[in-house]
């Protein structure tokens, strides 16, 4: 599976998010990553519905939008509305899991499953079938610039296994502490989803920095 790079625009420059998001494609990235906080779920708030809907016309690339937030079901339909093309959010919020998955069908968007750190696989077997997408966290969410936790790469590990033996289709997403080094780990346990903030936003070259996190294929190999 090609990897795909989806730049987080939590390190970018909000004051001049469409150039912000241009910079990055014309870079060779293939979805943008928009982090929805609510100050509630994480201690921040960043943005909006209005602001991915300004952000649309600007732009061809698939907006995976990640909802760190609580009562994520109060705001599919407004993301939907806005020119989402993913919608992930998080098990952690909601007691209806799988009514939010179907929501976010209905809204005619994918639909992606996210976990923190300190929340198991087990919260989200049973949606695997169901999602496009499972989001795995790598830090604790709520702020760009994090150290990478290590301990979540057995956990994409065993995602990967799991999907195999459902013989189903679902990208595993990473977030949090991703840079040319982390991506080699993470894309070896599975993951083929990467986005990265601050690596990508802070680099000096954008295009190298792309293409050092995109980094070489990485050959499975199926134990069957």
């Amino acid at each position: 599976m090609a990897t795909i790079i989806a730049p987080s625009i939590l390190s970018a420059d909000f004051g001049h998010l469409a150039d912000e998001v241009k910079k990055v494609t014309d870079a060779g990235a293939e979805y943008i990553h928009i982090d929805v906080m609510d100050g509630t779920f994480v201690p921040n708030i960043t943005i909006g519905s209005p602001v991915v809907k300004a952000l649309r016309p600007t732009t061809k690339a698939v907006f995976d939008v990640h909802l760190m937030i609580e009562h994520p079901e109060t705001q599919i339909a407004s993301f939907a509305d806005a020119g989402a093309d993913i919608i992930t959010f998080h098990a952690e919020t909601t007691k209806h899991a799988h009514r939010v998955v179907q929501q976010i069908h209905a809204a005619g968007c994918k639909a992606g499953v996210a976990i923190n750190p300190g929340t198991s696989l087990s919260a989200i077997e049973e949606l695997i079938e169901d999602v496009e997408m499972v989001l795995i966290m790598t830090v604790n969410p709520g702020f760009a610039g994090q150290k990478f936790i290590e301990s979540q790469l057995y956990k994409i590990h065993m995602l990967y296994h799991m999907i195999e033996e459902l013989e189903t289709e679902c990208d595993i997403e990473v977030d949090g502490g991703i840079n040319a080094k982390t991506s080699v780990d993470v894309r070896e346990a599975g993951a083929n989803i990467l986005v990265a903030g601050s690596a990508i936003y802070g680099a000096k070259d954008i295009a190298q920095a792309i293409k050092d996190i995109r980094g070489k294929e990485i050959e499975h190999h199926h134990n069957h």
